[in-house]
């Protein structure tokens, strides 16, 4: 019984990009034969990358806060990108609920990645 489920849950996992706390992130589902998109900001992980985690992402729509919460391994999500990396102090930053989203841009460190990038080239050059 036992070595069905594993090579069932070997069938049902899919690779996806590292995903922290702070990162904006876009979910595409297919529900119902028709793909839906929601981009929003991960403000908790849980349960790791197993089978049973799940990512917690918000968006203010309409001024009104919408939150879902998408399992990674669900069969009607489709794919996972970033769109912007950021940098949390807080495995989970519920606080962000009460805060405007100007505020929770500060509250949360957007790492400039062409930056690093042009670090990592000049150390190459330095090296060599």
């Amino acid at each position: 019984m036992s070595v069905k489920l594993e090579e069932f849950k070997k069938a049902q996992e899919k690779d996806f990009p590292k995903i922290r706390t702070g990162n904006t992130v876009k979910v595409t589902q297919n529900i119902n034969g028709k793909k839906q998109s929601f981009e929003g900001l991960v403000i908790a992980t849980k349960h790791g990358k197993g089978f049973s985690g799940t990512i917690t992402a918000r968006n203010v729509i309409d001024k009104v806060g919408v939150e879902k919460v998408f399992p990674l391994h669900g069969a009607n999500i489709e794919k996972i990108e970033i769109i912007k990396e950021g940098k949390s102090r807080k495995s989970k930053i519920y606080y962000i609920r009460d805060k405007t989203k100007k505020i929770a841009k500060k509250k949360i460190k957007q790492p400039d990645i062409e930056k690093k990038k042009a670090k990592k080239t000049e150390k190459k050059k330095k090296e060599s």
